[in-house]
């Protein structure tokens, strides 16, 4: 099967969309089809895998998991409790005048160094967002480096002593995000609670410890995504001119539309994985209880059967939005509003900057386990 495939940026390799559904050789069960992802997201008798999970797990009944590694229940009611920090009308009132005032420091610093990595500029704004949400704004100065090394992607290649190094770096840099970031505004919240997610996990008696994991989850998903997101749909607009011209001329709307349809082509995340706790039948096959499923969110995205005619062009208003991009089901992304919002934002103050072009193409660097990209390297001008 193919599709047309003319206007990504990032190569990850992806299999054919709507291919059916398949065990690889390795036991690993292969979805690529849009309904069958969907349906199998959304499917109750099915739990985390990846994202570090693994490692979590050995922690289990000493303390409180991160929700992000909680399913059933337990994760349901979490979900419905800190809902309230990622609605729309939250992000209208507590986040929308923040997001202008730190788009309009970022574009500052581009306009007074004539130059700068996009990368660089738009993390800044996604940490300084995700950290009023969750609570770490006691911090000194470096968080956003400080997370920026942390999940910076390994060499797969190390082995021995270096795989040694590397690990004691991030536990180094792991130790310094508690210390720094996570225990001050801990402290600041025993003493005085805020209306953020910090304080919620207080008044759910979590120790420092199952808050700091909290945070590594919340920072990876709402600091780190959301600056790869803003660098990729600056880089399609960048070199379409046309469609430029669409987003600086639309209005919300239009420019929402736009980004949803570019995250559909580029989720940040292509590869979502489940372990399924009992039979599962999707697609007209049935999914054995202890399966190991990689559900393809990048092809899946692209099944023209959903998607529509050239489901690999940009054709923004497509009735899927930005498909799975966000997710599914019970871990669909909560700051999906939030994320949207700012890149929003942001580019409309950087795009409305005169001059403003790209000087250097990002490098693009694949993080293997999810297949997430990492960009670095774009650097503008005005």
């Amino acid at each position: 099967m193919t599709t047309v495939d003319n206007n990504r940026k990032v190569d990850r390799g992806d299999r054919a969309p709507g291919c059916p559904m398949r065990a690889g050789a390795d036991g690993v069960w292969h979805i690529q089809d849009y309904p069958t992802a969907r349906a199998f997201l959304r499917h109750t008798d099915t739990r985390q895998a990846g994202l570090g999970i693994e490692n979590a797990l050995r922690h289990a009944g000493r303390m409180r998991l991160p929700m992000l590694y909680r399913d059933g229940p337990e994760h349901r009611e979490q979900r419905r409790q800190t809902a309230r920090y990622f609605t729309p009308k939250r992000v209208e009132t507590a986040y929308r005048d923040l997001m202008h005032r730190l788009a309009d420091q970022q574009c500052e610093v581009l306009r007074r160094r004539g130059a700068a990595d996009l990368s660089a500029l738009s993390f800044q704004l996604a940490v300084a967002v995700a950290a009023e949400v969750v609570g770490l704004t006691e911090s000194p100065p470096g968080m956003p480096q400080r997370l920026d090394r942390f999940f910076a992607i390994p060499d797969p290649n190390a082995r021995g002593l270096s795989a040694v190094r590397q690990k004691a770096f991030n536990n180094f840099v792991l130790m310094s995000f508690l210390w720094r970031d996570v225990r001050p505004a801990v402290a600041a919240r025993r003493r005085s609670r805020r209306d953020d997610l910090i304080s919620h996990l207080i008044d759910e008696g979590c120790n420092t410890a199952e808050i700091l994991g909290e945070c590594v989850t919340f920072a990876a998903a709402g600091m780190v995504t959301t600056r790869e997101f803003i660098t990729v749909a600056a880089w399609h607009l960048l070199t379409d001119e046309t469609l430029r011209e669409r987003y600086t001329t639309g209005d919300q709307n239009e420019r929402a539309a736009i980004l949803h349809e570019i995250l559909r082509l580029e989720p940040v995340v292509a590869d979502l994985l489940r372990w399924t706790t009992a039979d599962v039948e999707v697609g007209g096959v049935t999914i054995p209880s202890g399966a190991r499923v990689d559900v393809g969110v990048a092809a899946a995205n692209l099944d023209a059967t959903e998607a529509g005619e050239q489901p690999g062009a940009v054709c923004p208003g497509r009735q899927i939005g930005a498909g799975l991009s966000f997710g599914d089901g019970a871990h669909k992304c909560p700051g999906a509003h939030i994320a949207i919002q700012e890149t929003d934002i942001f580019l409309s103050r950087l795009f409305a900057m005169p001059g403003l072009r790209m000087i250097q193409e990002p490098t693009v660097t694949i993080r293997p386990d999810i297949a997430s990209y990492e960009l670095k390297g774009m650097i503008l001008a005005v």
